[in-house]
């Protein structure tokens, strides 16, 4: 009989301490997520990251674009005066004929130019007599050099070089000495 009690106590979860373990044990398992549960989890983090990352990257894109739409607004502006003055040359060419008076005002809208353009950072720089530079000069053709001095070096400039902000923009143009 006592062998019955035994018997009976471990079907009986209530009574038996092994049966409470696994009871306990039962718990955990139903409380751990599965392993689908965990996935699906992931898996939901993973596409609002990459949700996140794609607004993201349009976003970037569209204000990319926006900026390269505006990025001359700020130069045009500055411009457009001596545009104008263009306008007031061209109508001064047509009614006075002293050519002083219109090369002072040709002189005038030149240096204006110019102005706006250095004060955005644009600069012309010097070629002849130096050293022939491929990162500064695109050579268009060789002569014999006049000197022995200036072998090598830039005889003529066909067209001037200009730099933005100490970055070559356009190379100048040159004849080399050879």
């Amino acid at each position: 009989m006592a062998e019955e009690t035994h018997e009976q106590e471990e079907l009986d979860p209530t009574t038996n301490e092994v049966g409470t373990e696994d009871t306990e044990n039962q718990e955990v398992v139903a409380e751990a997520p599965s392993a689908e549960d965990k996935y699906n989890e992931l898996n939901d983090k993973y596409l609002r990251l990459y949700s996140e990352f794609d607004n993201y990257r349009r976003r970037t894109t569209k204000e990319r674009l926006e900026l390269f739409k505006t990025a001359s607004q700020d130069i045009l502006t500055e411009l457009i005066p001596v545009l104008d003055d263009f306008e007031r040359a061209q109508k001064a060419l047509t009614e006075k004929a002293d050519f002083n008076v219109l090369k002072q005002g040709v002189d005038l809208v030149f240096h204006k130019f110019n102005n706006t353009l250095t004060s955005k950072g644009l600069k012309a720089f010097e070629s002849i007599g130096k050293a022939f530079d491929p990162d500064f000069h695109e050579a268009v053709t060789k002569i014999p050099a006049p000197s022995k001095k200036l072998r090598g070096k830039v005889v003529d400039e066909i067209e001037k070089g200009y730099m933005l902000n100490d970055k070559v923009i356009r190379f100048a143009k040159v004849v080399v000495g050879e």
